[in-house]
């Protein structure tokens, strides 16, 4: 039997209000109390409507486990207790069933669980959607995504050891069928000043660490680089060890996750390059030097740092040199170079190095969205999930350009949550049929307008003022604002027009003040312009893009000198007002699905509830407007199926089942409950009910009535488990009874059956024991009669034995007496001879045993069965000389066919071969005794493996025996020449070394001598025959270092193929045939230039000079 499925609704055992749309009453207070109970019990989810709010736990929970994921899959959204999986999985399955595209968006401080909660949906979707090798794969590298994303963006911060320091937006694209084929990212805003200079308490990005801590010794030297953190500037050194972070673990996972994502490996190597060279532009220190005109200018202290920042990058030290020290600004036609001072010396530094990371972060989103982006060209569905930084408010009036972003960001975000929650609410309203109200809600499209109106918004003020020419400061940009905007109820400066700030004291002269739909905000106007110009001078993108290194090049195209652009590039600002604008664009064509991350306290401490933090996020997040939006027509809703479900326990009429419509159901519920009908009413598919103490009533009558179903229930289960009980009893007692009294007839007849088997035996045993008597007597009978007949055939043998032994006695004593007669005769007439043969015998019989003696002890003395043994024991005698040797010989032969029987046949030809050239120049070659000792192997360039001799290969049909580089001697002037020498069973062949082409075939037939000289060279000549095709340039000549073993193959091979011997001349003087004319080949000994190599020279038309060491 299948185990029953258990299902609870959000509305089941609820610790607080799961759904804070039901909050009674509404106000900061009891959202915060609410939160606060749901988070005291690990609660950590909270539903606004469809949005879910998540408290970071700071601590691991067992909420998120493949059960876990199980529970939640197509699950209705508000049937199981608030989870970011059933968000997720509505997200997924509209998209999967209904074929919209969604969108995910996470938003909330740094340290509220943003990036935890993306990776949480995107191992959700990962988990439910299909199976298989490649989805399998383009999973795992979506997921592998984030290692090094988070490398590269996230850095350790005061209020999270994992804070993203970047916009991140992922859109992941589905099949038809919802599994998925890729993804693109999107980032916005990367935080580049970090990488110049972190705040106290703060790291640095990631990556810095993680490759100082977990890269080998070999990649650390190759970079250029020293494992200690305080020897670089970027470095802070009061925040480099985070407890609980193993960064040479994590710089493991970075490189495996970069490997799966498709990086090659020369790609993640140039990526470690440019890291390190940023790393290493930190170092580089200025001091001031004065020019002759009286302008100061910078030097570089230190040019080793330098120098390993252009090895690395492949940069000419002069130019990034220069490009330090001096300006070139051009003007249509003209080109004017300034010196830097020591301040705009690091300036430049320092904007080159956020540059560099900024770029190359730009660069790995690409390239990883190379790697993961839809392969096929087909539809595609797509989930965005947009992980974003939360609305910044800094204290002390730290709040500057990136946080003035960063806020303009979270407006346009607030807008359209606002107005897409408004349309959804209106679009269900309509569709359901009930009466839309208007519902009053706060507008921040002024905010928005006030910041990115394209005339008198500041973000074109900011532009307008970095643009316009003479001196631009912060101070002139505040000023504009204070004409443009004084007027603007959401502005504030004390240097406006506006009197009502002149005597404000918190809000000081150098700062201005928006009102954001989350609260004010003061921003601190110093470095505004300088960060929203964003400015790298043209000489140092110059000297980037003509690095060696490809990937610092391509990350600097604007510094081609054939693409210069004079126009000014676009500022910060712009630029990310238009990457907002694209967002929101692309938002408003998805179905949103919102987290709201909510961060309980500072201390990133487990079990604390900080209610000022809290309740400062949920102002900014605006979470009770989005209540309040929610519920300004009806607080709940939900279908006429799951409602009657529910409640249909508190009518008779519907209880147990109700047999007609859902609807109709549910108004007879609703009727019998007598619940008043404006606080309810009917839609096409759904009950709305506008109170949500409506709703409690109901809830607290279901409870009620449940414990009375339960308390019926109880009775009519124990009256049937006593009936159960009595009945098993009963039919127990009956097969226990029937039991006993099988077993009782069983026992009686096992008593009958043994006694009848004992009198059987006794009865049996007595008619044996008579049977037996009388066999015995008979027994005794016949063995008395066979004892006296016994008796009586020994007597009569004994008396014939005894008279056979005296007639033998008699007959032998006759025998006896004779044979000494005749041994007396004999001796009589022998002994007359014995006298003459004595000593030969004697002599016989001592030479006898002297060589039996000797054969046995020279089977203790035999030497070893090696051929080359020769140990031979001494000689006993003189006169077994001859036998001696002989014998020494005979053993000899024999232990050499005993060594023989052992070759292989590839041995035996090879000892052949080795026997042949001893027989052919022992004794009459000086180079032979070297060539003893060394191996033939005949085809020592390996034609077949090597591709470069294919061609050739292919030319060859026959078994090639010796493949060599030999040295050709030239006919006209004596010079040599490398080619291939090769030797098969019917031709000798000559190929050019480097091509392969044959140069020459000679038949074997056509060989008819080889010459050589007998001194210690390795020179020969091939004689060919006259009158032959081959002859027509005359004979060979060659030098090689193993001429034995070729010449001794030539002679066995042309042996073989012509049934006649070759002629081998061994003399130190020769004549070759070259064309027409016959030349003596001669050789000399002689002191030579290069060592101990043989030289030869043309001395004239008929003679040919061969120097010999």
């Amino acid at each position: 039997m299948a185990k029953m499925e258990v299902k609870t609704s959000l509305l089941d055992n609820m610790i607080g209000v799961g759904d804070m749309v039901l909050l009674e009453p509404l106000n900061e207070e009891t959202v915060i109390n609410n939160l606060k109970k749901r988070f005291d019990h690990s609660e950590i989810y909270t539903y606004i409507g469809s949005v879910v709010i998540s408290v970071n736990p700071y601590r691991s929970l067992p909420i998120y486990s493949p059960e876990k994921v199980e529970d939640y899959r197509n699950r209705n959204f508000y049937e199981l207790s608030p989870h970011i999986f059933a968000l997720s999985d509505e997200a997924y399955r509209s998209l999967r069933d209904q074929d919209k595209d969604q969108c995910i968006l996470i938003t909330g401080e740094s340290g509220a669980g943003k990036t935890e909660a993306s990776k949480l949906v995107m191992s959700y979707v990962a988990a439910v959607c299909g199976k298989g090798a490649e989805v399998n794969q383009v999973k795992e590298q979506l997921l592998q995504s984030n290692p090094v994303l988070e490398a590269f963006g996230n850095a350790k911060t005061v209020r999270n050891d994992n804070s993203s320091r970047f916009g991140k937006y992922m859109d992941i694209e589905f099949d038809f069928k919802g599994d998925p084929l890729g993804g693109v990212i999107s980032n916005y805003l990367l935080e580049k000043s970090r990488v110049v200079k972190q705040p106290r308490g703060e790291r640095n990005f990631h990556v810095f660490y993680q490759l100082l801590s977990g890269g080998s010794e070999e990649l650390l030297n190759k970079l250029k680089l020293e494992r200690d953190f305080s020897r670089y500037n970027y470095l802070s050194l009061d925040s480099a060890k985070v407890n609980g972070v193993d960064d040479a673990a994590n710089f493991r996972t970075v490189r495996n996750a970069m490997q799966i994502v498709g990086f090659m490996d020369h790609e993640a190597e140039s990526v470690l390059e440019v890291v390190a060279a940023v790393l290493k532009l930190g170092n580089i220190e200025f001091k001031p030097e004065s020019r002759v005109n009286g302008l100061d200018e910078s030097k570089i202290k230190d040019k080793n740092e330098l120098k390993e920042i252009c090895e690395l990058t492949g940069i000419d030290q002069s130019v990034l040199e220069r490009a330090f020290s001096f300006r070139t600004v051009e003007a249509k036609q003209e080109k004017v170079s300034t010196t830097l001072n020591v301040a705009q010396a690091y300036y430049a530094r320092d904007a080159l190095a956020k540059n560099l990371y900024s770029r190359l972060f730009s660069w790995l989103v690409n390239r990883i969205n190379e790697s993961i982006k839809a392969q096929t060209k087909v539809r595609k569905k797509v989930m965005g999930v947009l992980d974003i930084y939360g609305f910044e408010i800094f204290e002390n009036a730290d709040n500057s350009f990136e946080q003035f972003i960063i806020n303009y960001c979270n407006e346009k975000l607030q807008q359209i949550f606002i107005e897409l929650t408004v349309k959804e609410e209106q679009e269900e309203y309509i569709r359901e049929g009930i009466e839309w109200t208007h519902i009053e809600y706060f507008n921040n499209a002024i905010i928005c307008d006030l910041i990115e109106n394209n005339t008198n918004g500041i973000l074109a003020m900011l532009d307008e003022e970095c643009l316009r020419p003479g001196t631009v400061t912060d101070e002139t940009f505040l000023e504009k604002l204070n004409q443009v905007c004084a007027t603007h109820q959401h502005f504030e400066s004390r240097m406006s027009k506006c009197s009502r700030f002149l005597n404000d004291t918190s809000l000081p002269h150098s700062c201005f003040r928006i009102q954001h739909y989350a609260g004010k905000v003061l921003y601190q106007v110093e470095g505004f312009v300088d960060k929203n110009n964003d400015l790298l001078y043209r000489d140092l993108s110059q000297a980037m893009w003509k690095a060696s290194h490809a990937l610092i090049k391509s990350l600097f195209p604007e510094g081609n000198p054939a693409k210069i652009n004079l126009k000014r590039p676009p500022t910060a600002g712009s630029q990310f007002k238009a990457s907002v604008a694209t967002l929101m664009k692309n938002l408003q064509t998805k179905n949103p699905n919102y987290i709201r991350c909510i961060k309980p306290n500072d201390k990133k401490a487990a079990h604390i509830f900080n209610e000022g933090l809290v309740c400062h996020q949920i102002r900014y997040l605006g979470l009770l407007e989005n209540v309040r939006v929610r519920r300004a027509g009806y607080a709940f809703r939900q279908a006429y199926e799951p409602c009657l479900e529910r409640y249909k326990m508190l009518c008779k009429q519907t209880w147990p089942h109700w047999k007609g419509p859902a609807r109709a159901g549910v108004e007879v519920l609703f009727n019998e409950l007598e619940i008043p009908v404006e606080e309810y009413s009917f839609g096409r598919s759904k009950i709305f009910i506008r109170n949500p103490r409506t709703l409690f009533k109901l809830e607290d009558l279901r409870k009620q009535r449940l414990e009375d179903l339960a308390t019926l229930i109880q009775k009519i289960y124990r009256g049937w488990k006593c009936r159960t009980h009595f009945l098993l009893m009963r039919k127990s007692q009956i097969v226990i009874a029937a039991w006993y009294r099988r077993y009782a007839q069983q026992k009686r007849y096992q008593q009958i059956k043994s006694s009848a088997l004992v009198i059987q035996s006794y009865i049996r045993g007595w008619k044996a024991r008579k049977i037996l008597q009388e066999l015995k007597h008979q027994k005794r009978c016949q063995e008395a009669a066979t004892t006296i007949a016994a008796y009586w055939h020994g007597t009569q043998a004994r008396r014939e034995l005894k008279r056979l032994k005296e007639e033998a006695r008699r007959k032998h004593a006759v025998a006896v007496i004779w044979a000494y007669w005749l041994g007396l005769k004999v001796r009589r007439e022998y002994r007359k001879f014995f006298r003459a043969n004595a000593g030969k015998k004697i002599y016989e019989f001592t030479l006898q045993r002297i060589m039996q003696k000797y054969f046995l002890e020279m089977k203790n003395k035999v030497p070893s069965l090696s051929p080359i043994d020769k140990n031979w024991p001494s000689r006993p005698y003189l006169f077994l000389d001859s036998t001696h040797k002989e014998l020494k010989r005979i053993f000899h032969l024999w232990r050499c066919k005993k060594y023989r029987d052992q070759f292989t046949d590839q041995q035996k030809l090879i000892y052949e071969e080795k026997l042949e050239a001893s027989e052919l120049f022992k004794d009459k070659k000086a180079l032979y005794p070297s060539s003893v000792g060394q191996p033939f192997q005949g085809p020592y360039l390996e034609i077949n493996k090597n591709p470069k001799y294919k061609k050739l290969k292919d030319a060859i049909e026959e078994k090639i025996i010796i493949a060599e580089v030999v040295n050709k001697i030239n006919r006209a002037n004596g010079k040599s020449t490398n080619r291939i020498f090769l030797l098969t069973n019917n031709n000798l062949l000559l190929a050019d070394q480097k091509s392969g082409q044959i140069k020459s075939e000679v038949p074997l037939v056509d060989v008819t001598k080889v010459s050589m000289s007998s001194q210690n060279d390795g020179f020969f000549a091939i004689h060919l025959k006259e009158g032959s095709e081959a002859a027509s340039k005359g004979d060979f000549l060659f030098s090689s270092d193993h001429l034995i073993e070729m010449a001794t193959k030539l002679y066995r091979t042309t042996l073989s193929q012509t049934k006649q011997k070759l002629n081998i001349e061994i003399s130190d003087e020769f004549l070759v045939q070259f064309r027409q004319d016959k030349v003596c080949v001669k050789f000399i000994q002689g002191n030579q230039k290069n060592g101990s190599v043989p030289t030869c020279k043309r001395k004239n038309n008929r003679l040919l000079e061969v120097a010999v060491p």
